[in-house]
């Protein structure tokens, strides 16, 4: 809480504290390497629609939030977005500065959008003014403390550890004597006099630098734009908090920190009071969408609905799926699972497949085998409500925990202080021989099989059949079972990468689906699963095996976990294996020609490869989530670019499923899609740079170079192949088969998620018997396609 001066008005107090709290909600939060998840970049902009989001983030980042009109006009001219696409993107705009009709706004395309230009801060304008680049010494020095006051186990010592950042920075900036080496005098004794908590900080600092409250927010959020990813952690850390039910303050001292510099830069350069002044009233003034930022929306849609035109010619309706499938394999909704989905099916007509979250339903907390340490295996918007572990037999188990604490003195030996000198001067030759190992790998080395794992407290028979019966309805397999249903998390072998985890399963927290498909597995084939599933509703087939297996995405392999003894299903096991081989040849014929220098043959070998800077393109392409039985997707060549989910709404009493579809998975799709595009088209402020250039931070993040701002967002090389983009930047296109009123009911009922499709960041088409038959429009209506 602020706290109160006597000389300051409640009413300012009140004003500050309110653009505070709203300038930190206004930056996405940025998770670490460790679990990195895909998350929404424009999460604080929901509430407003593209062109005053845009009109927004010119302002306090200098960004653009659309694809180039050069891009646009290339795509005109060749067709690919049709004079329908343009006309029905102007019609949809409400904005009466809109093109009068698509004449005048084809004659717009000739015209480059003017420059978005961040209004300045004080150290710009210092910088400007003087010639000393201040804003890249407030990066570094703010930087260098920043990696070791966040840092996650990386670094050996942290400064002040336990104290708030706000206070731990001022112990360091006080005795930093970068800034008065670079011509700010005074400065470590201006932070020494500084108040003692971030709130009277900042209170003080924005009377010195009279900044007006109507000023505050967006002034606020400039600030915190300028501190990148470093922001972006602390507003995790407020996520973090609030999923717990508690709140941080970490933001608010950053915006404290930064504040200081900016109030001790004018106190050193007092000539800078009337251009900061003009600066201040331009905050002041309310954020609106111009002309341009309008003319570039309505480009963009007309780019989605060309791609939605598109989507609609490939789905023409069902194909229905006679008699009893040999063989059902579940996979991740997650858009690479696309292309060995319909491999593995152009292979025989007995075969069929699901698409469903790769968490499959279940909310664990796992420990892995050989620690203690907690990983959260399920989407980052829920909490844990299941803990399980992988955990052997006792002797096993501490040889497991024995070895990995030798690893990590080890690790300790090399990064000491002291140590590590000689460490290199005697271990330099042998890490040669293991670089030029390396170097030379033929195919990623197998991890070694760790035990299945189970849940730490047992369940009883009541809650498994329940828990059982839950996830089966989600994923629409009530009835219909094969002899062989396989649950096939996915997870991805890559080699000397900071942003693994990315490329892993965004539904499991960034974790492979592994330990939730054998989970499941497990429950599912269960004595007492299966004798309380009848009371729920749900009959299994006595004959019905589940079966779990990981799809690794980098190399398009499937590996099958014997958990459970099947004496009676070897046969199907070993054709099951059989169809899987030959789908993952040909997926990695599918595949390979999309990646730099890649073959079908030398994926595996790509994989192991520790200078590949594109192992694989992750969820690159994404464009469309697609909820309906598989019978309305079934031999569609959709190009690895649509969310599969299986969704059979006459099934869905109550519509309890489709409520949960569109408030976790759309979700999530989303924030992935938009990631994807923010990191096109603003790469500047929420992409992750050059991976040649990357330096790992804290377990937290990567700066570029030694040091500096940390980049949050995708690296440049997972959205360019070095030529041009390999993602198209189009909002996510949600088609759901279900009654229209079924679906506004939904809307109604969660205003977050409504606010997502009316402010026109997802668009949402309803299907019909496998065909697009109409468009969601704001206000909870819709209109015919």
């Amino acid at each position: 809480m602020f706290i109160r001066h006597a000389e300051i008005k409640p009413a300012r107090i009140a004003a500050l504290r309110k653009a505070a709290e709203a300038a930190a909600h206004a930056i996405p939060p940025a998770f670490p390497l460790d679990a990195t998840v895909a998350v929404n970049p424009f999460m604080g902009q929901a509430d407003h629609d593209l062109p005053a989001a845009q009109a927004r983030l010119a302002r306090v980042a200098g960004v653009r939030l659309t694809q180039p009109r050069e891009t646009f006009a290339a795509q005109v001219m060749a067709g690919t977005i049709s004079d329908n696409d343009l006309r029905a993107a102007l019609q949809a705009s409400g904005s009466p500065d809109k093109p009068s009709d698509i004449t005048a706004q084809k004659a717009q395309l000739a015209t480059p959008a003017p420059r978005a230009l961040p209004l300045p801060t004080l150290a710009g304008l210092a910088a400007t003014s003087g010639g000393t680049d201040w804003p890249a010494i407030i990066a570094r020095c703010f930087g260098l403390w920043a990696a070791g006051h966040f840092e996650r186990g990386q670094a050996l010592w942290t400064p002040a550890p336990g104290r708030d950042a706000f206070t731990a920075w001022r112990e360091w900036a006080s005795h930093d004597l970068t800034p008065e080496i670079s011509g700010l005098t005074g400065f470590c004794a201006h932070v020494a006099a500084a108040p003692d908590t971030a709130e009277r900080a900042i209170l003080r600092a924005c009377d010195a630098l009279n900044i007006p409250d109507c000023a505050a927010e967006t002034l606020f959020h400039r600030l915190l734009m300028d501190l990148g990813g470093w922001a972006q952690h602390a507003r995790w850390l407020l996520w973090q908090a609030e999923l717990a039910g508690n709140t941080d303050s970490t933001v608010t001292d950053l915006l404290a920190i930064r504040l200081i510099w900016e109030e001790a830069l004018l106190a050193h350069m007092p000539e800078l009071a009337q251009p900061w002044a003009q600066t201040c009233a331009a905050h002041s003034t309310p954020v609106s969408a111009g002309a341009d930022h309008i003319i570039d929306a309505i480009f963009q849609d007309a780019a989605e609905r060309a791609y939605q035109r598109k989507l609609a010619a490939a789905l023409t309706g069902p194909k229905p799926h006679a008699g009893r499938a040999t063989l059902q394999a579940a996979f991740c909704i997650d858009v690479r699972s696309e292309v060995f989905r319909r491999q593995l099916e152009s292979i025989n007509n007995e075969i069929e497949t699901i698409g469903f979250a790769g968490f499959f339903g279940l909310p664990i907390a796992h420990k892995p085998h050989g620690t203690d340490d907690m990983q959260a295996h399920l989407p980052v918007l829920l909490a844990p409500a299941l803990t399980s572990c992988s955990h052997a037999d006792p002797a096993a188990e501490h040889g497991a925990r024995i070895g990995a604490r030798a690893v990590r003195a080890w690790g300790r030996f090399r990064q000491a202080a002291v140590s590590s000198f000689a460490f290199v001067e005697s271990a330099g030759p042998i890490y040669g021989w293991k670089l030029l190992k390396s170097a030379l790998a033929r195919s990623p080395k197998p991890a070694p099989l760790a035990p299945a794992p189970r849940f730490e407290t047992p369940l009883p028979p009541a809650d498994k059949a329940r828990i059982a019966a839950t996830i089966l309805r989600a994923m629409s397999l009530q009835s219909g079972h094969a002899r062989l249903v396989l649950l096939l998390g996915h997870g991805a072998h890559v080699t000397n990468n900071p942003h693994a985890s990315a490329y892993q399963c965004g539904a499991c927290g960034g974790q492979s689906g592994e330990v939730s498909a054998r989970l499941l597995a497990q429950l599912l084939n269960d004595p007492d699963t299966r004798s309380g599933l009848p009371a729920q509703g749900i009959t299994l087939p006595d004959d019905t095996l589940f079966m779990a297996g990981l799809h690794d995405t980098t190399t398009d392999t499937v590996t099958l976990f014997h958990d459970t003894q099947a004496p009676a299903h070897q046969h199907d096991i070993a054709q099951a294996q059989e169809w899987l081989a030959r789908a993952s040849t040909l997926a990695r014929n599918e595949r390979a020609p999309r990646l730099p220098r890649a073959t079908a043959g030398n994926l595996a070998t790509r994989a192991a490869d520790w200078a590949e800077t594109r192992p694989e393109w992750g969820l690159a392409g994404c464009a469309s989530f697609i909820a309906a039985p598989r019978a309305a997707t079934a031999g569609a060549d959709l190009g690895g670019r649509a969310f599969l989910h299986s969704y059979d709404w006459q099934a869905d009493q109550g519509f309890s499923t489709l409520e949960l579809i569109l408030t976790a998975p759309v979700v999530v799709a989303s924030w992935i899609s938009l990631q994807y595009y923010a990191s096109c088209v603003a790469p500047e402020a929420f992409g992750g740079g050059n991976k040649l250039i990357h330096n790992v931070v804290g377990g937290i993040g990567v700066v570029q170079g030694n040091g500096g701002i940390l980049r949050p967002g995708l690296p440049w090389q997972a959205v360019h192949d070095g030529q041009d983009f390999i993602h198209t930047p189009l909002r996510l296109s949600v088609l759901i088969e279900a009654p229209q009123h079924a679906i506004a009911d939904v809307l109604a009922r969660h205003g977050a998620v409504r606010a997502l499709f009316d402010n026109g960041w997802l668009h949402l088409l309803a299907l019909e018997n496998g065909r697009v038959q109409a468009r969601y429009r704001p206000g909870l209506t819709w209109e015919g396609v």
